[in-house]
């Protein structure tokens, strides 16, 4: 028998010779601990897996006795999180370091029972992971919120690939009582909800960390007038890449106000959250000493106002006995100040190319003595259907340096930019690589990955979704004309070709890419392959057997997906050569936008829909006046 399919492959397994069929055992379920309470949730997921295997009326029971299922800790049995697995003819062990490490036993018997059913081959695992933090990111304030029910499934799947935090990534989008002006219309998450999410999270060994950004990224503030005292500057500005934001971006530091703003905000959302860690965001900081502290960049430099604005945010929130997490962008554009930093905070390296600078980063913060994650991504943002070889590679790259130079946790980033307009199955692909790299790098840097997400993410009997949902994750490749931090396809949805060889651009646009742009007759060829591409990878849709009770939610995010690639391939093509007809394109983009509002409603709330729908209804202006 091969080695089995898992999600992520373990430190140690051997196979023996031989299966244990189910049917042979009594069903129960030993909980030997005493109390027993801690080991009762994972042994109900346990029992879940055993119903959906053998269907019996599984027992759980406290105590040391015969049972099918055996769950203990024991500490000197395998390190923290770690655990060891025996599956024999007589029954199945699992011990643990601690209790999380029984859960993930657990996580792997589920897989296991779900492969081979009532007759598991008879086996025994050794397992632990490399980081103690193993997280993932999700932006719910551009533009997606996603309902409740959303964020428990994600919850549940997350956590039986071992991932142990997550973030939600916020700028607008908690319900501050004071502040309903800025978030009336984005159908935040309340605290309540907070509180029953978090209570979700610690059942399943998962850490939920509050992040609120608290420099930069504050322009869904600044729309009201009565905040705007708090900002750099009176202006909106043009981000390094191009895109425009109509209202100030950052806070200022010199504002009196600010701080007590910030803590007020604090005061209210920390307490409900039982993680001692908070995420303080203090990135892409672009107007920071542009306007209201211009003056203190004449002797403190911008390094320098950065790093004391952000020692301002550590005491805030120090006092509130947090540990701050921040992005590491601006401060690692100034190495000299690094070492400034205090030792008990966490930098947040982050980059989301395959070629992302994070071996010379990783060692700068490691010098440093600072702790850190490294925060590689999904690659699904400005893309519609990913980049499945660029998240490959870059979240290769981090794990890889990371490991290397002694980051304490991996934080897997899922960012929503100009309209979230990727559905969120097309994330499961960077969701697993992340997950199985975080836990155990060499054995999972070359994990079957369709395969895995066949399996465990989209649970297709036929084997079909994770071939195709990888494959057209490559179709921004088909182009022949990359670009940083998103795709072509995406793209020319936003600016006109002509638009591509602007000053500002050139630094995102990768290689040749220029060249190929501007080859008018091999462009429109290379728009014309990806169209067949995609319809070529669509194909096999109709052959997949998934086994959600959200599989033709999923078909219809896909479908819709390569709708929108092959939309905006056409929509190069229109300006090239003129060989689709406006007609057409407006009528296939009315289809879209009905589809994408019916798909966004199923899995997230009605809040940001509109702004996120108004980007694809004004690329139709494209095709006025045929």
């Amino acid at each position: 028998m091969s080695i089995p399919l898992l999600l992520p492959l373990p430190r140690e397994l051997k196979l023996q010779d031989g299966q244990l069929d189910l049917s042979t055992l009594d069903a129960s379920i030993a909980l030997d601990h005493d109390p027993a309470a801690p080991l009762v949730f994972a042994a109900q997921r346990a029992r879940d897996a055993l119903n959906r295997a053998l269907p019996k009326s599984w027992d759980i029971a406290g105590g040391g006795h015969s049972a099918a299922l055996r769950l203990a800790v024991d500490a000197s049995a395998a390190q923290p999180q770690g655990y060891r697995l025996s599956i024999r003819s007589e029954g199945i062990q699992i011990i643990g370091g601690d209790f999380a490490g029984v859960f993930y036993g657990v996580c792997t018997l589920v897989q296991l029972l779900q492969r081979y059913g009532q007759v598991p081959p008879l086996l025994d695992i050794a397992d632990a992971p490399d980081f103690p933090a193993r997280g993932v990111m999700l932006d719910i304030s551009r533009d997606k919120v996603p309902t409740m029910a959303t964020l428990y499934d994600l919850v549940d799947m997350l956590a039986g690939w071992k991932i142990n935090q997550i973030q939600l990534y916020t700028e607008h989008t908690f319900a501050y009582r004071k502040h309903r002006i800025v978030w009336e219309k984005a159908s935040p998450l309340t605290a309540e909800e907070i509180l029953a999410l978090d209570a979700y999270c610690r059942e399943r060994f998962i850490e939920l960390v509050p992040n609120q950004n608290s420099m930069g990224h504050m322009h869904r503030w600044f729309q009201h007038e009565q905040y705007l005292p708090l900002a750099e500057t009176d202006e909106g500005l043009t981000a390094p890449w191009g895109t425009r934001h109509d209202y100030p971006f950052s806070l200022s530091p010199v504002v009196p106000e600010t701080m007590p703003f910030l803590e007020e905000l604090y005061d209210e959302l920390l307490p409900n959250f039982t993680s001692r860690k908070f995420n303080i965001g203090g990135d892409e900081t672009f107007d920071l000493g542009e306007g209201r502290s211009k003056a203190l960049v004449a002797t403190r430099g911008k390094g320098g106002l950065y790093l004391d604005f952000l020692l301002q945010i550590y005491e805030r929130v120090k006092a509130r006995g947090r540990t701050m997490m921040f992005w590491g962008d601006i401060i690692n554009q100034y190495p000299d100040l690094v070492p400034e930093v205090p030792k008990d905070t966490i930098a947040l390296e982050w980059g989301y190319e395959a070629n992302h600078k994070f071996p010379k980063m990783t060692a700068l913060f490691a010098a440093s003595g600072i702790p850190f994650y490294v925060c590689p991504g999904t690659s699904s943002w400005t893309s519609i259907a990913g980049r499945t070889d660029n998240a490959v590679g870059n979240i290769r790259n981090a794990v890889e340096n990371g490991l290397k130079n002694g980051a304490i946790g991996v934080l897997n980033t899922d960012w929503g930019d100009l309209g979230h307009w990727q559905p969120l199955p097309v994330s499961y692909l960077g969701f697993a690589y992340g997950a199985a790299l975080s836990w155990g790098y060499a054995r999972n840097v070359d994990i079957d990955l369709p395969a895995v997400l066949s399996a465990f993410a989209f649970y297709d009997a036929a084997g079909v979704m994770g071939r195709l949902a990888y494959d057209l994750g490559n179709a921004y490749q088909t182009p022949n004309a990359l670009v940083q931090n998103g795709s072509v396809l995406f793209w020319l949805y936003r600016q006109p070709l002509a638009d591509f060889g602007r000053q500002q651009h050139r630094d995102w646009i990768i290689g040749n890419s220029r060249e190929v742009m501007s080859d008018r007759r091999q462009f429109a060829e290379n728009l014309n392959r990806t169209v067949q591409y995609v319809d070529e990878v669509m194909s096999t849709l109709e052959n997949a057997q998934m086994q959600r009770p959200d599989a033709d939610l999923i078909e219809r995010e896909f479908v819709t997906a390569a709708q929108m690639l092959k939309h905006g391939a056409k929509r190069g093509l229109l300006q090239l050569d003129g060989s689709v007809s406006k007609q057409a394109l407006t009528a296939e983009l009315d289809e879209i936008l009905a589809a994408y509002r019916q798909n966004w409603l199923a899995r997230n709330r009605p809040g940001g829909l509109d702004d996120s729908a108004a980007r694809l209804r004004r690329t139709g202006a494209l095709y006025a006046g045929e």
